[in-house]
């Protein structure tokens, strides 16, 4: 029998956890994107193309189909497994992207400057990130689990189903800010802040489906009308925490650092989202999403606080020491380097799958993990 944590272990559980993850993070950036040591030349793309898409299969198959085909299998292998296969993927499907519909379509050609071919094709994943989560810690896999459905089969209609607004999303938002046919102002928001505002609500969605529990849509009352409030509520959360984001993005970088980046800063809801979401990933899964017990207003504004405050330090030191001076990447101004959509969706990805695909594989679980997991003395009484 593994050793058990004492009963306030679940700081110890979860700081283990972060420092497992960093050290897995630094040492994959170093030898798979690093500009100075890793031997790929891949850095910012196609690594971050293939990244996103990687992050896109674990949203599949964590998400939607909730591990079907991967639960059944022991650890170490499963978490294994999965990693395997979302590296593959996100590299297949950027081979694909770039050197097959590339071919036929410049825009999302290999070669185009600046590798915007592979990012052109990568944006997509962007707003997946928003139907398809939404679709599991919003809507509880509505409509599908009301019509008796059972994996794998919700989470294949999810991923079919929700493909076409996906798409429609792509087409209209996301492809004339990058598409080489696209006249000059056509897109309904320049890139910049499409990238700001749209993260802002995959933001939102993370926020109020798993910090704090699909409130306040749960009070919508029935399942259909709480997917709906979601959808709704999102667009206005989201959109609110643009702003809010964009202002705390200028505060944080300096008033002469807001200047020098010009129309790039609306790009920064965005840098400092993905802290954000990041955190959130981590305090969800190996935190315990506490606190639990300070009454429901209270933990999720503790919750909030607690996970945005990492977000804010985690972003200053991003930006102003570890991208230029550990992790290597270019100045952008001033003392400002790198992008954190790469690296802290390269964080994000390898908690996702160390924290959810390998369960914390090698950490003794906290007391009350175990006690949970324990059997029951009578299962019809306890289903």
């Amino acid at each position: 029998m593994s050793r058990t944590l004492n009963r306030s272990s679940w700081w110890t559980f979860g700081i283990l956890n972060v420092v497992v993850v960093l050290a897995i993070t630094f040492a994959g950036w170093y030898l798979l994107a690093d500009p100075s040591t890793s031997p790929l030349d891949v850095y910012p793309l196609p690594f971050n193309a293939a990244l996103f898409w990687a992050l896109l299969f674990v949203v599949w198959s964590g998400f939607n189909l909730e591990l079907f085909g991967f639960a059944s299998l022991p650890q170490p292998r499963r978490g294994l497994t999965v990693a395997a296969a979302a590296i593959v993927f996100g590299i297949a499907m950027t081979w694909l992207l770039s050197e097959g519909l590339g071919a036929v379509n410049p825009d999302f050609a290999a070669a185009r400057e600046g590798g915007l071919g592979y990012f052109t094709g990568a944006l997509f994943v962007l707003f997946g990130f928003s139907t398809y989560v939404m679709a599991v810690v919003n809507w509880d896999h509505w409509p599908w689990r009301d019509l008796g459905l059972g994996q794998p089969q919700v989470g294949w209609s999810e991923i079919a189903f929700l493909m076409l607004p996906t798409i429609l999303l792509y087409v209209v938002l996301g492809l004339p800010t990058l598409s080489l046919a696209s006249p000059p102002g056509s897109a309904l928001l320049d890139l910049d802040t499409l990238l700001g505002w749209y993260y802002s609500l995959v933001v939102a969605i993370v926020l109020t489906g798993v910090l704090w529990e699909n409130w306040p849509w749960r009070l919508a009352g029935s399942r259909a009308r709480t997917a709906a409030a979601s959808v709704v509520g999102t667009l206005v959360l989201g959109t609110a925490l643009y702003f809010a984001l964009l202002a705390t993005s200028k505060a944080l970088l300096g008033g002469e650092n807001t200047r020098l980046l010009g129309d790039a800063i609306h790009q920064f809801p965005a840098q400092l989202g993905v802290c954000w979401v990041a955190w959130m990933i981590v305090w969800a899964n190996a935190f315990g999403n506490k606190p639990t017990h300070l009454g429901g207003p209270v933990n999720l504004l503790v919750r909030g606080l607690a996970t945005f405050g990492l977000a804010a330090a985690t972003f200053v030191a991003y930006y102003f020491l570890a991208a230029e001076h550990l992790l290597h990447e270019p100045p952008v101004v001033g003392p400002i380097a790198g992008n954190a959509l790469g690296f802290m969706d390269w964080f994000a990805l390898v908690a996702l799958l160390y924290i959810v695909g390998f369960e914390s594989f090698g950490l003794p679980k906290p007391a009350e993990a175990t006690k949970a997991a324990e059997p029951v003395a009578d299962p019809a009484v306890h289903p």
